[in-house]
């Protein structure tokens, strides 16, 4: 079952994991953020944190993305408990031949 409740990214602890709901930020500011991949539905990690809070980096898509906190209060999220995370990495794919290393196809 699918554990998750509604915050905003500058709020989740490190190491937490989500799913964007909504970007609510300037016009310009949205569009670059969309182009990056923060697009509702996408589920992403808060990997680390400066040390005074700004920026955050976050683990999304295959790659990490750094964001600076007053970004990160624009973004809506549904936060996600463990049970649910292991669904969503399933949905992503983590065992089909193109997730893989190329090592481990053959």
């Amino acid at each position: 079952m699918v554990s998750e409740t509604t915050s905003l990214l500058d709020t989740l602890p490190v190491g937490a994991s989500a799913i964007v709901r909504s970007v609510d930020c300037g016009r310009l500011v949205r569009r670059r953020l969309l182009e990056l991949g923060l697009l509702p539905g996408t589920h992403l990690e808060v990997i680390r944190r400066a040390p005074l809070g700004d920026p955050l980096e976050l683990s999304l898509r295959g790659y990490h993305l750094s964001i600076r906190a007053e970004e990160a209060r624009a973004i809506c999220v549904g936060r996600v408990t463990s049970a649910a995370r292991v669904g969503s990495e399933a949905l992503v794919g983590g065992d089909t031949p193109a997730a893989q290393p190329l090592a481990k196809r053959a």
